[in-house]
């Protein structure tokens, strides 16, 4: 007996997150019900799918094999459903995109709230993420991530304007220590370190006539985000570089200082990014349109 697709659903979203309660979550069930769901499907196919621990789930080989054949054919059924939305009067639909927290902040943010309401029907699922993902086997409809990191193999379109950074400092720190007039002179400094989530530390990258500077500032502080970087720089805590967006209120109050502007140029703006060959959804073209909408509005289209 074939399994009802909804099992098959199931069992796909479990792999994909290795948890019940995540899955369980994005599916609008209890765990225990997904868990149910699952058991009556291995009793269907007469094999164990998944490895159950108390600390994680694995799919096993039978389950590896299978998932690997059901992620095209969920994708190509998903996309047959979603093709009967282009003839609903009120689009409706789940978008899941993964973007990296700068997108998040400076580009979607200020742009969601015309776009929710514009399509109430609609849902956006965000999910804030600094690495590249696989975006296909992490169940996202799209990603979103500067032009000169987009995923190979994919459709990429470009939802946003060129960004900058900005080194700042507060003018009293300045006042104490100098304002440098060259990146070489920012050893002297005390600067604020930008880890990821990785752990790894952000080279500062710079650039000016040609000549392009990586450089691994020292400093007494390192933060993972550069909104409490901003903070910091404008409590006199030392130097820091963060996309210009961040530190546009602190700048306009004059409660940080921009140095070294002529070292940060203009760098690829953002693109939206999806696998090619699927059917487009709608809430997607219509999210594609709403954020190109606004590039043209803002004079960089």
């Amino acid at each position: 007996m074939t399994p009802p697709l909804a099992e098959l659903f199931a069992f796909a979203c479990v792999a994909r997150h290795r948890s019940f309660r995540a899955a369980a979550l994005e599916l609008g069930v209890t765990p225990s019900a997904l868990s149910h769901s699952l058991r009556q499907l291995e009793t269907r196919l007469q094999v164990r799918l998944l490895h159950r621990t108390t600390r994680s789930v694995t799919a096993t080989e039978a389950g590896e094999a299978l998932l690997a054949q059901l992620i095209p054919a969920l994708a190509q059924i998903g996309g047959a459903l979603e093709s009967v939305n282009d003839y609903r009067a009120q689009p409706q639909g789940q978008l899941r995109l993964n973007v990296p927290r700068t997108a998040a902040y400076l580009l979607l943010m200020p742009l969601l709230p015309a776009f929710l309401q514009r399509y109430p029907h609609i849902r956006l699922d965000l999910v804030c993420d600094d690495k590249l993902v696989d975006i296909v086997s992490s169940g996202f409809d799209a990603g979103m991530r500067f032009g000169e990191t987009l995923a190979a193999d994919m459709v990429a379109v470009r939802v946003g304007p060129p960004m900058r950074f900005a080194v700042i400092a507060s003018p009293g720190y300045l006042a104490r220590h100098g304002t440098p007039q060259h990146p070489a002179e920012l050893a002297q400094h005390n600067c604020i370190r930008h880890r990821f989530d990785d752990g790894a530390l952000y080279a500062w990258e710079l650039a000016k006539d040609g000549e392009a500077l990586q450089i691994q500032p020292d400093g007494q502080l390192t933060l993972g985000e550069q909104p409490l970087m901003v903070e910091a720089a404008a409590a006199g805590l030392g130097i820091a570089l963060v996309f210009e967006g961040y530190a546009a209120t602190a700048l306009a109050d004059g409660r940080v200082t921009r140095i070294l502007a002529d070292w940060c140029p203009a760098m690829p703006g953002l693109h939206l990014y999806y696998p090619s060959g699927r059917h487009l959804p709608l809430a997607m073209r219509l999210w594609i349109d709403h954020l190109r909408a606004a590039l043209e509005t803002c004079g960089d289209g």
